[in-house]
């Protein structure tokens, strides 16, 4: 049989979305902040507009240089190709189900929504502040937890200086809302 009408596979056969919709229940829609949202947009434009490009460049030269069975520039090519492809394929799904929800415009309010930014304190008076995101802009390191993640749910309606029991692996704990803000 002709390579012409073979697939050709790297063994990453997955669809591009899980079924869960990356951590989404079915039902649910994907909010994003305004930040997040640019952060997916504008990567999408990089791979398709920049590095994209570069790469089919440098297959078609590859493919020019006449076997392409142990043609290293080639077959890496091709294999950057189908990763860059599903990226893009991931990201306009996401960012077509995005539902963008600019936090700055909430009226002023002490209750925590989407788009909170909610310092804490537990029992020990030990202080910590999150920011409730999208699922796709998770980044503990900065704070930014989940809108569906075990203290955002916890914390989501409640209002300043109120007293909410956030479920974790130690068991239960109830923390303090200290304060709310939307920046």
């Amino acid at each position: 049989m002709s390579k012409a009408f073979t697939k050709e596979s790297d063994g990453d056969d997955e669809d591009d979305l899980p079924e869960d919709m990356g951590g989404l229940p079915a039902t649910a829609k994907n909010y994003m902040t305004p930040e997040g949202f640019a952060r997916m947009r504008d990567e999408l434009n990089s791979l398709m507009r920049k590095e994209r490009p570069e790469v089919v460049k440098v297959v078609t030269w590859a493919a020019g240089n006449g076997d392409r069975s142990e043609n290293g520039d080639y077959i890496y090519g091709k294999k950057r190709l189908r990763e860059i492809d599903r990226r893009v394929r991931y990201l306009s799904k996401r960012l077509a189900n995005a539902e963008v929800v600019d936090p700055a415009r909430r009226a002023k309010t002490d209750q925590v929504f989407f788009g909170a930014t909610v310092t804490t304190a537990n029992a020990e008076d030990k202080e910590r502040t999150v920011k409730i995101v999208g699922v796709d802009e998770v980044d503990l390191a900065k704070g930014h937890v989940s809108w569906i993640s075990p203290i955002a749910r916890a914390l989501l309606r409640a209002q300043e200086g109120d007293v909410v029991r956030l479920r974790t692996p130690a068991g239960e704990e109830e923390i303090e809302i200290v304060k709310v803000s939307y920046i």
